[in-house]
């Protein structure tokens, strides 16, 4: 993935304007630190700072269509893009190895609307010369993250960007851009081309569980996702959720020398390694450590273990603030190690890692779904979970790994997968005496009936209770920033928050903390984008955020 900054109908001279737009995108070079591009067209300017991972020697951006009257700026991956230039129905002089250069001739084809062919995680603007306008879009759930500014000093002018920092100095309104729609500025209208099956929450699927075709369609996931043509790894925490991906990479990764010497579309679309690298991190002794190794050495991937102090977490939480652009406490807890982690990666040599991000909204993983009161509350919690993953684990996971250069994918969050899991009735999610938290994600890929088969993951791992990420790499991580936070905020600050807060007040010492951060590194416009986790009390789900604070978890510990 990548950086991206396009700013439409600029006023006045462009080349003037054009050294503020290129300082404006060094703000988030961070993200692309393998090259910078720009290009104008009349009053418009697209900058592209790019992380290579497919099309490597070829790819620079911004692309530019073959009669130079389209220029296209991408954060992304599209893994159908080998399909989708076999579909065109054009023929065109394509000038890179780009998996994001079929965007041009699908839009030419297709209109603002071939969003929705895409399969892949994507933020872009698209410059129509013709027309003088841009078209800019979002992947389904909002794994790339995008904003958009408005200015009062230039009501004309239309922002976008991959981060906050890049839009803050120009813009006095920002939004996060909405998944799954696409902009036109010729319009002016934001449009949703994302409509799945399951998206209204309040129709209750009724599909029985499949359990074959649920864990095909995840190693489909995941395969896909091997794209690349620069090392990778996976992150491997023990828990469940990226043990599961790391087994399954694992297989694919074995099975690729074999694949390379055939036809098919993943066979030209991965690079094969020799072995699966994992890594995983937390506090010495963490569970989460324990576990991950006991994963490693039952998959036999190239294991990277790495420990962190507590101080060293401290000292970086303004830093992952900053990157995080967020105030969320839930967020941040979490993000702090997963952080420290990528840098470590990237230190590696590694540019593209798996994550396991979405199970848990899919399958109802975190123990206050135990408590819900009927299935029909149970799915349409789940729904809106996902919904709001761009807002939360989809910003935690693309920001704290493109902080240092390293791109995360998230095979749980690909289309066909979701559109399998959210249409199985959620009576078989619900929790029952027999059956703990995400059962039957569990149940799929356990072939301890079939003693011909190769287990996946050892019975304890598949059948681990759930941690939190920021509870897993060690309880007193938690514990330290509540301390932290308890010494820097006072009673008095607590009783009297700051008046343009309005609504949006910190209910405990440690979330004033991280808002204080928030507010000395950002200005007002950008706090409307953040959304804070709001604990379901009608569901007994208590106000601090951490795993461990759930009956569901103390139960299975006492």
């Amino acid at each position: 993935m990548c950086g991206i900054l396009a700013i439409h109908h600029v006023e006045g001279d462009i080349q003037a304007f054009k050294p503020k737009a290129l300082h404006l995108s060094k703000q988030i070079r961070h993200r692309g630190p393998d090259w910078s591009g720009n290009c104008i067209r009349k009053q418009s300017i697209l900058c592209h700072e790019r992380l290579a991972i497919v099309g490597v020697d070829s790819g620079a951006q911004p692309l530019v269509s073959d009669d130079g009257k389209l220029v296209l700026t991408v954060n992304g991956e599209i893994y159908n893009h080998i399909a989708l230039r076999e579909s065109l129905k054009g023929q065109y002089e394509f000038k890179t190895h780009s998996d994001c250069e079929v965007i041009l001739y699908l839009y030419r084809e297709h209109g603002p609307a071939c969003a929705d062919m895409l399969d892949g995680m994507f933020s872009w603007v698209l410059y129509d010369e013709n027309k003088d306008k841009v078209v800019a879009a979002r992947d389904p759930i909002g794994i790339t993250t995008l904003y958009q500014g408005f200015s009062s000093k230039s009501p004309e002018t239309v922002y976008f960007a991959s981060e906050l920092k890049a839009l803050h100095p120009v813009c006095d309104k920002i939004i996060a851009f909405p998944p799954g729609h696409f902009f036109d500025s010729e319009t002016g209208e934001t449009t949703r081309y994302f409509n799945p099956s399951w998206w209204d929450e309040n129709r209750i699927p009724s599909n029985p569980i499949d359990y074959k075709l649920l864990r095909t369609t995840l190693e489909n996931s995941v395969r896909k996702r091997l794209m690349a043509e620069v090392p990778y790894g996976v992150l491997l925490s023990g828990g469940l959720d990226s043990s599961l991906i790391a087994s399954i990479a694992a297989r694919e990764t074995k099975k690729l020398a074999n694949a390379l010497e055939d036809s098919s579309e993943e066979a030209r679309t991965i690079t094969a390694w020799p072995r699966l690298h994992s890594f995983a991190i937390g506090l010495p002794g963490s569970p989460d450590l324990v576990a991950a190794r006991n994963v490693a050495k039952f998959l036999g991937t190239s294991h990277h273990e790495h420990t962190f102090t507590v101080d060293e977490g401290l000292d970086a939480v303004r830093d992952v603030i900053y990157h995080l652009e967020t105030f969320d406490v839930t967020t941040i807890r979490a993000s702090t190690p997963m952080y420290l982690l990528s840098r470590k990666i990237k230190a590696q040599g590694v540019k593209m890692v798996l994550s396991g991000e979405g199970s848990d909204e899919i399958f109802g993983g975190y123990l206050y779904f135990g408590n819900a009161p009927s299935a029909a509350d149970f799915h349409s919690e789940c729904v809106r979970r996902v919904k709001n993953l761009h807002l939360s684990d989809c910003l935690r996971a693309n920001k704290s790994t493109m902080a240092w250069g390293l791109e995360a994918r998230v095979p749980f969050l690909d289309k066909e997968f979701l559109e399998v899991a959210l249409n199985i009735d959620p009576k078989e999610k619900m929790y029952t005496a027999e059956r703990k938290e995400k059962y039957i994600l569990r149940k799929a890929f356990d072939t301890s009936d079939d003693p011909t088969a190769q287990p996946y993951l050892p019975k304890e791992i598949l059948w681990r209770q759930k941690e939190q990420f920021s509870d897993g790499v060690g309880y007193s991580w938690i514990d330290a920033l509540k301390d932290t936070a308890e010494l820097q905020i006072s009673d008095d600050q607590m009783a009297n928050p700051k008046a343009e807060w309005g609504d949006d007040v910190p209910q405990t010492k440690e979330a004033y903390l991280y808002r204080l951060m928030f507010d000395e590194l950002f200005p007002p416009q950008c706090a409307s984008t953040v959304m804070r986790w709001i604990p379901k009390a009608e569901w007994g789900c208590p106000a601090d955020p951490s795993g461990r604070y759930q009956a569901g978890h103390i139960a299975a510990i006492n």
